[in-house]
């Protein structure tokens, strides 16, 4: 199979008769994504096997986590650029084989440090990937189909999380944890056979610039406040090095706001986010991804470390999310259509913000049942937001825009990511320390530092000197700081939701008037009373 002819125009789709290669492309994108998604969850997964096998600490875990994901929100708008000005084919090429070969590389290290670098490595791979996926749908597909379309990439957004934690479950039941980089190694080459038999060429069709300044500034802006979090619980919040982070993380990203309202053609337009849906749209994505990746980070330490499961029944015990998430997510866009993003979206930030409250509750002591209820409720909520989310992001910016929608769409998904792990992941190292920290006194030193630490290394410990007392410490440490994140995390959805319902509106009649306001803009076809228009979205 040859792939489809080269798509030099943004939105122009092939012929009718070529719907099923638009399907093949859907389905290649989707791989892509999913790849790309459970990058994140399948070392999230293998979190107590790296803390044994490499010695390391909660802070180094985090940061195992964040390299990755804070890379490719740092780099995801200059990648997005990129594809929209070169090509986007060429830029997935190039992202699939940077992430397949570092993640080939990673099988080999031998120390937390090392591990860390090459995550960084996959995430400047995966930025190049990523944009590529949702423009590429949005450029292949024409108008009646395109919201089901972006439906389906919102589902495996969504449930990529989960599939990559089911994957790795499986591996880790019988190998080390290099073979989650081993698997990952060989999808990625999947990956890049696909887009090369059936992807097309697309890009922008107006001039994008690059804005080397911007990309600067916000990388080191978004890197040093996620350093300042990340490193708040074990440093303090009061040490020099904590307080640097976050006020020059602070201060960074002032300064590329400031310089992208002055330049000519910004990395990302901050005046953009006057717009009710693409502001709704993007602090929904971000807020939905924080808790998501912030839940899994603690979740599956939870199962594994507390309730005793192995990795591949953790990952069992989270399947029922993916379930629910997939067919909610293909029909909240119809939802929305109908409803709009206002009620949809914000409705579904107030039920995962109820799921966190009922996962606050689960101890020790709970049953499955009472997890499997919590998690349900999240994922149904999730499913609910996300996808109304992705379209007000997608229909309120006209075709020649669709890279930076994706793009956007993408940031504030890997921003949510990346920032979810450090924020609650802090909240919960906070939580963990100040209630372990009462049960470390008849240990040595040595010993102490480690349970204080991760609550793995606190197992370990406990298992080598045989001290049960220090197990039940270990694991009542634990469900105290997971309460500080889930409450947490309840409360800024409670947030999220509230600022959808107020600031949210009709997509169409933003659209429109626009339209009216700026007719020399190449825009989407609109008509409110067609149901497949990207106004309707």
């Amino acid at each position: 199979m040859t792939a489809p002819a080269d798509l030099e125009l943004e939105g122009v789709a092939p012929p009718s008769g070529r719907f099923a290669s638009r399907t093949l492309i859907l389905a290649v994108m989707c791989l892509a994504l999913v790849m790309v998604v459970s990058g994140v969850s399948m070392i999230t997964n293998a979190l107590p096997h790296l803390a044994s096998g490499l010695g390391a600490s909660q802070s180094d875990q985090q940061w195992i986590i964040d390299a990755y994901g804070l890379t490719l929100a740092a780099l995801l708008l200059p990648a997005g650029a990129l594809g929209d000005r070169y090509g986007r084919r060429g830029a997935l090429v190039a992202g699939v084989a940077i992430f397949g070969l570092t993640a080939l590389a990673a099988v080999w290290v031998d120390a937390p440090g090392q591990l860390i670098a090459l995550r960084a490595a996959m995430g400047v791979g995966a930025a190049l990937i990523m944009p590529g996926t949702l423009s590429t749908i949005t450029s292949v597909f024409p108008p009646d189909e395109r919201p089901k379309a972006v439906g389906i990439w919102a589902g495996f957004a969504g449930a990529g999380g989960t599939l990559g934690i089911l994957l790795s479950g499986a591996l880790l039941e019988r190998f080390t944890w290099s073979s989650v980089f081993v698997v990952t190694a060989v999808l990625a080459l999947l990956t890049l056979v696909g887009i090369l038999l059936v992807v097309p060429a697309t890009r922008a069709s107006e001039h994008v610039g690059l804005d080397p300044a911007g990309t600067v500034l916000s990388a080191l802006g978004i890197g040093a406040l996620v350093f300042g979090i990340i490193e708040g619980p074990v440093q303090g919040w009061s040490s020099p090095s904590t307080a640097i982070g976050l006020v020059a993380g602070v201060v960074l990203l002032t300064a590329f706001v400031l310089v992208e309202l002055r330049i000519e053609h910004p990395l990302l337009d901050p005046r953009l986010f006057r717009r009710r849906g693409f502001a709704t749209g993007s602090a929904s994505l971000f807020l939905q991804f924080f808790a998501m990746f912030g839940f899994f980070f603690v979740a599956l330490q939870f199962l594994q470390l507390v309730l005793g499961y192995s990795t591949f029944v953790a990952a069992l015990a989270l399947m029922p999310m993916t379930a629910v998430m997939l067919p909610l997510s293909a029909v909240s866009g119809t939802l929305s259509e109908r409803w709009g993003h206002k009620l949809v979206g914000g409705a579904g930030l107030a039920v995962s913000a109820v799921g966190f409250a009922l996962f606050a509750a689960v101890g020790r002591s709970s049953s499955y049942w009472g997890f499997l209820v919590a998690t349900l409720v999240i994922g149904a909520g999730a499913a609910l937001a996300m996808t109304p989310a992705t379209n007000a992001i997608v229909a309120s910016l006209p075709r020649a825009k669709q890279g930076v929608a994706s793009a956007v769409n993408d940031t504030a998904r890997e921003l949510g990511a990346a920032f979810g792990v450090a924020v609650l992941g802090s909240a919960f190292n906070t939580g963990y320390r100040d209630s372990i920290v009462d049960h470390l006194g008849g240990l040595g030193a040595e010993a102490a530092e480690q349970a204080k630490e991760a609550p793995a290394l606190a197992l370990q410990v406990a298992q080598a000197i045989g001290d049960h007392a220090l197990v039940d410490a270990a694991r009542s440490a634990f469900t105290s700081g997971m309460r500080y994140a889930t409450l947490l995390g309840a409360g800024l959805l409670l947030v999220g939701a509230a600022f959808v319902w107020v600031r949210g509106d009709s997509v169409v009649d933003e659209l429109l008037e626009d339209e009216l306001d700026r007719p020399d803009l190449d825009r989407p076809h609109l008509d409110p009373l067609h149901p497949g228009s990207p106004g309707q979205a």
